[in-house]
């Protein structure tokens, strides 16, 4: 029997979801006008990116809750295709990488994520809380004729003093109240109190001007040959490769605070077919934004309705708020992504650094630093190779053999574990050739072949016997690698 929700409960969840996307694209909009600006682009294109990717991934995506936009992950990648040949050839790129990502979600790859350890997870989560908050210090820097400067004087206490305010908010309204997310009534509080009050700080229109019109469909002015794909292939690649891993690693977190489980490829589908619009419509390209769906999570946004709120609302900002919109100190936006970045840090991470194998703990160091220090792509594959080559390590110690002296003078070795390419030295210890009885049996049913590595051990063991003028004879092997051996030549194999 299906129970029916009641209307006002209904009515409720719309609020809290409408609301929390307003408080999400508050967030969005200095992001994406950064990010822009790191890429040396438009900030218009940032923010027409954000519009149609947030839009799009929301409607369309395998994770209600979950908010995209135009990543800086990915625009740092591109700095040097946009100084060398421009935005035009950028946009192309944005579209090619489009549909490299779609062509990863059709294939079903979405479940790869499924091979990123628990320790890089907490290191990217960690690592990109660190850069959440290392981001938000160049809103306490100015551009002067020399360069950019640190604020200084009232300039800087100001910003300081309203910074800590909004955080403050965030952090105690809950305690009073939730009709309303705390996010947004700091925002909104912060803003009314320096236009009341007069308090000169910067805003959001210090760092660009928003208003603009609709973004006209148009393809990008490159000349269609294969010199165009090889300039744009690798950076295509690899904005595919960053987009993906940012935005399946924030779907699993999604799904951990949501304690629900999304679509993995569904969202690789529409991720790539919201930069292929993005990139025909002039906008950047764009992913999964941590910070921005940990605000979301937070405001209480959990459908697809709080991602579409999000992303409408920056087309409305572009089109007809941008006067308001300019106002919002940036302040009370740093003072809200402060914040995200605390809540976002694995905190847990650091109490079980020391209870953990020291592998593991390494795992988790090094992918914070080294998201820190370059890029969430290097960090997570680099996570990911020294967590399979502990594995390889560990699985490699494991296997041992017993050893049975049987009554008609042969021995049996019985080996125990995984044969594979990191294992294949220690099996061959396990066999004293020299010593060993004219009639040798390999049983095998406790042993399991996973590689041509393990084939090549047991032919390289059956040689050695051979020169020594002795018999091996192998048992108990599966129907496949029976097969496999005997197409190598091992003789006795049964």
């Amino acid at each position: 029997m299906t129970t029916l929700t009641p209307p006002s409960s209904r009515l409720r969840e719309l609020r809290q979801n409408v609301l929390a996307g307003l408080t999400t694209s508050f967030a969005l909009v200095p992001e994406c006008i950064a990010f822009a600006l790191v890429a040396q682009l438009n900030p218009l294109m940032g923010l027409y990116g954000a519009f149609f990717i947030c839009t799009i991934t929301a409607l369309f995506g395998g994770r209600p809750g979950m908010i995209s936009g135009a990543a800086g992950s990915m625009a740092v990648v591109i700095v040097a295709l946009v100084v060398q040949h421009g935005s035009q050839y950028f946009l192309a790129t944005v579209v090619l990488s489009g549909l490299i990502m779609l062509a990863f979600g059709a294939l079903r790859l979405g479940k790869l994520v499924r091979m990123v350890p628990h320790p890089v997870m907490l290191g990217f989560v960690n690592g990109l809380a660190i850069v959440i908050a290392l981001s938000q210090l160049e809103h306490f820097r100015t551009s002067t004729p020399s360069g950019p400067q640190w604020l200084q004087g009232t300039s800087l206490w100001f910003m300081i003093g309203l910074t800590l305010a909004t955080m403050l908010v965030v952090w105690l309204l809950p305690r009073v109240t939730k009709a309303i997310p705390p996010a947004l009534a700091a925002i909104l509080g912060v803003g009314l109190l320096t236009y009341v009050s007069g308090l000169h700080t910067r805003t959001l229109g210090d760092m660009a001007q928003i208003a603009g019109g609709l973004p006209p469909l148009h393809l990008p002015s490159v000349p269609l040959t294969l010199e165009t794909l090889r300039i744009i292939g690798p950076y295509a690649v690899l904005m595919a490769i960053v987009g993906l891993l940012e935005t399946l690693l924030t779907f699993n977190l999604t799904d951990e605070i949501t304690a629900s489980r999304g679509q993995p490829n569904r969202e690789c589908l529409a991720l790539g077919a919201a930069n292929v619009v993005s990139g025909l419509f002039g906008g950047m390209g764009g992913c999964a934004m941590i910070g921005q769906t940990m605000i979301n999570l937070g405001s209480g946004g959990r459908s697809r309705l709080s991602g579409v709120v999000a992303g409408v609302m920056i087309l409305l900002f572009i089109l007809f708020l941008s006067p308001a919109i300019e106002r919002i100190p940036l302040a009370a936006l740093a003072g809200v992504m402060f914040v995200v970045a605390q809540e976002t840090f694995a905190w847990g991470s650091l109490r079980v650094l020391g209870k953990v194998p020291r592998n593991d703990a390494l795992v988790i160091i090094a992918v914070t630093v080294i998201t820190v220090l370059t890029d969430l792509a290097v960090a997570v594959l680099c996570g990911i190779v020294i967590a399979a080559l502990n594995f390889a390590w560990e699985h490699a110690r494991e296997v041992r053999a017993e050893v049975v002296d049987e009554e008609d003078g042969s021995r049996t070795y019985l080996p125990h574990g995984t044969l594979f390419f990191a294992s294949t030295t220690r099996f061959l210890e396990l066999f004293a050739t020299q010593d060993d009885p004219q009639q040798v049996t390999l049983d095998c049913r406790h042993l399991r072949l996973a590689d041509h590595s393990a084939i090549a051990a047991v032919q390289t063991l059956a040689e050695r016997y051979v020169r020594l003028g002795k018999d091996l004879r192998v048992v108990a092997l599966s129907q496949r690698c029976r097969q496999l051996l005997q197409r190598a030549g091992v003789p006795h194999v049964d």
